[in-house]
């Protein structure tokens, strides 16, 4: 039997976004007859604690959770988040705002940007690095006593990948790498403003991935092109495979549901998706009578609602705005059969890379077999709608725009012709888990993708030209530094 040994630092019970493609992978595989183990993090505090989502495991399939060395910096870091989210959760609306007064204070935010940013430092290659040790052990005595056929590494976070070298080197079984999200191409300077020192040593770090790897796999091609640029003579463009999200099973059939009011539905996180245009358009047409409480209603599930909360009621649009905490997946899918349409927002634009995301709940959207209302900048959202024949979209930078996409919604629906606005149902079909499986074992065998990447075939994010350009300048001076050549 043919055999992986997955690592997956996050993984059900934690129902964050980074735990569904491991599992969809880890389903499909084992449908396939490959045996499969997952190797995870035991962590401090789960962003978002999801336990039936376990039921979901194949039952065949070991997974190992790992705990990571002792941590008291961590260990205090998980405590004060689960203690204020019960706060902001549970507590007055007094007591918040005047926790999150004082929160934004300019010493405070000085103070707290300073310690991250120190804390940042010290966590290299990220805030996983205690997990690394315990994680390589774990997985070399697993190789040992059963030697897999491949060791596949999701990241984030970029540890998981170290640990998967690391373990490669000790046994011999080559590694594949898969990335979420676009480590080491600026996409958290927002956040985190590192010293040179240590931004060379990531992109060292991801050379070395890159250059050992058996396979590399990236969601996009223009993710692929972006990584090319940056690190160039690094990447062989015979083993990128391009594997985008996806679903998992069949396509719901549609069925509007018989309602009063047309609900518009967003799930997920919100600090980081631009919103703002989308209320100013509700406000406009709210003051011209298009749009009425009472004909029309969106509803956000998740994270980061407060701030949406203040700007829906600084508009005079909150009756038309409902909001409630996450909540599980299942209650997920059930809410997305009752909506009418689904939303789906782009990232902000002070992002650097913001291009390169598609947010993975456009793909649950897919296979609930419901209209889709983007509101979006020329990003890998847009092309995936694009693809599937989406007309209801709207650029993130125009309310005007946003406003006659909605009542073009709104048209549809009082008119009974919501089916007339679905994705194509052939297209969709592209972003199955059986396909994108297929593509996974030919990079679990080491075997050439069956479309190839072309480097310079796309073009590179305009966010990420003038980094990608410099940091290819400094990977040259940076591998010069190594041969030692210090001119």
């Amino acid at each position: 039997m043919r055999s992986v040994i997955m690592i997956a630092y996050h993984f059900p019970p934690e129902g964050s976004a980074g735990s569904y493609r491991p599992l969809r992978f880890v389903r499909e595989l084992s449908k396939r007859g490959w045996g499969t183990s997952v190797v995870t993090a035991h962590s401090y505090a789960y962003e978002r604690y999801d336990p039936e989502l376990l039921k979901l495991v194949p039952k065949e399939t070991q997974v190992f959770r790992v705990k990571p060395r002792r941590d008291p910096w961590q260990a205090l870091q998980a405590w004060r988040g689960q203690r204020s989210r019960k706060i902001f959760s549970e507590g007055p609306a007094e007591v918040v705002d005047r926790i999150q007064t004082a929160h934004a204070r300019p010493l405070r935010s000085t103070i707290r940007k300073a310690i991250q940013t120190v804390a940042a430092c010290y966590y290299q290659p990220d805030f996983a690095k205690p997990w690394i040790g315990p994680a390589v052990k774990t997985i070399a005595d697993l190789c040992a006593e059963h030697r897999p056929h491949a060791i596949w590494a999701s990241a984030g976070p970029v540890s998981s990948w170290i640990v998967a070298r690391r373990v490669s080197q000790r046994t011999g079984v080559p590694y594949v790498l898969d990335l979420r999200d676009p480590h080491g191409l600026s996409y958290y300077e927002a956040d985190f403003k590192h010293p040179q020192w240590v931004k060379r040593r990531l992109r060292l770090a991801m050379h070395r991935l890159f250059k050992e790897a058996q396979s590399v796999i990236f969601l996009f091609d223009s993710v692929a092109e972006s990584y090319c640029r940056a690190f160039p003579g690094t990447l062989d463009p015979k083993k990128i495979h391009i594997i985008p999200n996806g679903y998992e099973g069949p396509m719901e059939e549609f069925a509007s549901p018989n309602e009063s009011k047309l609900t518009i539905l967003y799930t997920g996180t919100l600090g980081s998706y631009r919103y703002d245009t989308l209320l100013e358009a509700l406000a406009d047409l709210k003051s011209v009578g298009i749009a009425k409480a009472d004909s029309l209603q969106l509803v956000f599930v998740g994270e980061g609602i407060d701030q949406l909360k203040k700007d829906a009621a600084r508009l005079d649009i909150n009756d038309m705005i409902k909001t409630q905490p996450s909540v599980s997946h299942a209650e997920i899918m059930r809410l997305e059969q009752q909506a009418n349409v689904l939303l789906v927002l782009g990232r902000l634009p002070t992002i650097t890379g913001h291009e390169l995301l598609a947010g993975a709940k456009i793909f649950s959207y897919l296979k609930a077999r419901r209209p889709i209302f983007g509101v979006l900048p020329q990003d890998e959202t847009r092309k995936i709608l694009e693809r599937v024949r989406v007309t209801t979209m709207a650029d993130a930078t125009s309310p005007r725009e946003i406003g006659q996409v909605l009542r073009q919604i709104l048209v549809a629906w009082s008119d009974g012709q919501l089916e007339s606005i679905l994705p194509d149902r052939t297209e969709c079909a592209f972003y199955s888990a059986e396909r994108q499986t297929r593509d996974l074992i030919l990079a679990l065998e080491g075997a050439p993708a069956i479309e190839p990447f072309v480097p310079g075939s796309v073009e590179a994010p305009l966010s990420l030209r003038q980094e990608m350009s410099n940091d290819s300048v400094r990977m040259g001076s940076t591998l010069a530094w190594l041969r030692g050549d210090r001119s």
